[in-house]
């Protein structure tokens, strides 16, 4: 009789196994596993949401209910930057929906989108609870993330431009000092066939005496 392949077909995420041991038997901790979840993955996939209800015995749909719910969790893989910009009332009233536009010119995307090179992603929230600031974005980066309020247009897309700049200079930064080690090891590759060839050739040199001597 053929064994159902079903469970061992589905990823295991083991990555996850500590988060999951630690918090899943505990009551309320469903925001914090979903936290540490998306900080290792950068994202809840569908996989990733149904193992954690295998595993917490929370259904899907209550897991999906909190992770839409919530700003901060993203069920797509998203670009090194994340930009959630707000249209709640106080920001959709100053102009909001002419800032998502101009943004969305501007990078090529529309809403839920990522540009060509990874860099942006855009999504556009209900509320980020900055109604003071309006209008306002929140960008999200590896590094942890920055509000930016009483947007413009051309303040908008400058603080993007500035972002793009930051981090062209960055990987520029990061491709001479991979070039330098490159150098660095080339060149002690070369230091050590150079004392190579020169031990070869004194061994040569020193065999006629040795075959001398005997």
């Amino acid at each position: 009789m053929p064994v159902c392949q079903c469970d061992e077909s589905r990823p295991r995420f083991p990555e996850l196994e500590a988060v999951l041991s630690e918090y899943s038997l505990i009551r309320g901790s469903l925001i914090t596993i979903l936290q540490k979840t998306q900080d290792i993955y950068g994202y809840l996939s569908e996989e990733v949401i149904y193992h954690i209800s295998e595993r917490t015995g929370i259904t899907p749909a209550r897991i999906y209910g909190v992770a839409t719910f919530y700003t901060q969790f993203n069920l797509q893989p998203t670009g090194k930057y994340l930009i959630l910009l707000c249209e709640g009332t106080a920001c959709h009233v100053n102009s909001a929906p002419l800032i998502a536009e101009a943004i969305s010119q501007h990078l090529g995307i529309d809403a839920g989108q990522t540009t060509v090179d990874g860099l942006f992603s855009l999504s556009v929230v209900a509320c980020l609870g900055c109604c003071s600031l309006a209008p306002v974005m929140m960008i999200k980066g590896l590094s942890g993330e920055e509000t930016y309020g009483n947007l413009s247009k051309e303040k908008a897309l400058a603080i993007l431009d500035e972002i793009a700049a930051r981090d062209n200079q960055a990987a520029a930064s990061d491709s001479q000092a991979a070039a330098s080690d490159i150098q660095a090891a080339s060149r002690d590759i070369q230091a050590t066939t150079s004392d190579n060839q020169a031990a070869a050739q004194k061994d040569q040199q020193a065999a006629p005496e040795r075959q001398a001597s005997r």
